[in-house]
């Protein structure tokens, strides 16, 4: 698996913070440098959301996967970043080429090393 380092936000994670672990597996290979670069599009959004602590991205792109753990301060600064028009654009683009697997939790003031673990602990399934 490859990921990208930890990108901190400009949220403090102070107190209990929400993970969001998302895995999207495309239908066909050639799909996965479009998903790639729509990936890092959103990444760039990073710094300037409000509630982002931090992410990763991460890809098996043999496997056809890819798909994000990012921790937000509050459940709403996730999906304030949901409603992006740019993410709602790259999820109608995606969303019938392939199939997403998601969950969440909430943590209190977590570690990255400890976020990341929990994360495989999902992606691995």
């Amino acid at each position: 698996m490859l990921r990208t380092k930890w990108t901190p936000g400009p949220a403090a994670p102070d107190g209990q913070v929400l993970v969001s672990v998302t895995a999207f597996t495309a239908d066909h290979l050639w799909d996965m440098p479009g998903i790639y670069r729509a990936g890092t599009r959103l990444a760039r959004l990073w710094p300037t959301l409000d509630g982002a602590v931090g992410h990763w991205l991460w890809a098996e792109p043999l496997r056809r996967r890819s798909g994000s753990v990012s921790v937000w301060r509050t459940r709403q600064a996730m999906r304030d970043f949901v409603a992006l028009p740019v993410h709602r654009q790259i999820m109608r683009t995606y969303r019938h080429r392939g199939a997403v697997r998601s969950t969440e939790w909430t943590m209190a003031d977590p570690e990255p090393p400890e976020v990341w673990h929990q994360a495989m602990e999902f992606l691995r399934r």
